[in-house]
C-alpha cells in the first residue's frame, strides 16, 4: 500500500510541477513593440479659385526601423473640378522609404500608383472620359526637424501628357507623430 500511495504522490507532484512549469511559462507576457515604431501622418488639401475646386485627402504610416531608416505605405484621394467642364477623380496608394544621412538631412524614394478617371468636355463636343493608371518614382531630399519634414522631390518616370502633377520636381511638407 505504501508503493501506491508513493506513486499517487510521485504522479501528483509530476502533475503539479508540470502544470506550474506551463503557467509560468504562459504567464510571461511577450513584448510588443511593434506600434510603439509606428508612425502616422499624411496630408490634407483643399484649392478653391474662379470656378476651381481640388480636395485631397493622404493618410500615411511608416514604420521606424532605427534613427535612420523608416519605410511605410500611404494612400491618396483627391477630386478636382474645373467649371464643370472637366473633373477627375484620383485613387491610388505609395510605398516609400526615408533615410535620414544626418538628422537634419533626409532622403526619399517613393513608388506611387494612382488611378487617373478625367472627364473633359471640348466647345460642344460629347463628353470625353480617361481612365488609366500612372505611375511615379519619387526621389527626394528634405531637410527635418524632429517630426517635420520639408522638401522637393523629382518624379524619373515623369510623362508630361498623363501626369496630375505640373512637372517632374514637387516640393512636399511631411510631418508624422
Amino acid at each position: 500500500m505504501k508503493k501506491t500511495e508513493f506513486r499517487y504522490v510521485n504522479k501528483l507532484f509530476c502533475t503539479l510541477l508540470f502544470l506550474f512549469c506551463i503557467t509560468a511559462v504562459f504567464s510571461q507576457k511577450n513584448k510588443n513593440e511593434f506600434w510603439q515604431h509606428v508612425r502616422f501622418g499624411g496630408g490634407f488639401g483643399l484649392s478653391f479659385g474662379d470656378g476651381f475646386f481640388s480636395g485631397t485627402i493622404a493618410p500615411s504610416a511608416i514604420y521606424q526601423f532605427n534613427d535612420q531608416f523608416a519605410a511605410g505605405v500611404a494612400f491618396n484621394g483627391t477630386y478636382a473640378s474645373l467649371k464643370n467642364d472637366t473633373n477627375a477623380t484620383i485613387l491610388g496608394g505609395s510605398v516609400l522609404a526615408l533615410y535620414n544621412v544626418v538628422p537634419e538631412i533626409q532622403l526619399s524614394a517613393e513608388f506611387e500608383e494612382l488611378h487617373v478617371s478625367r472627364k473633359y468636355k471640348y466647345l460642344g463636343s460629347p463628353d470625353v472620359m480617361r481612365n488609366y493608371w500612372y505611375p511615379a518614382l519619387f526621389f527626394g531630399v528634405g531637410f527635418r526637424s524632429n517630426n517635420f519634414t520639408v522638401g522637393i522631390r523629382y518624379d524619373v518616370l515623369y510623362d508630361a501628357d498623363e501626369s496630375i502633377y505640373a512637372n517632374a520636381f514637387a516640393p512636399f511638407v511631411r510631418m508624422y507623430f
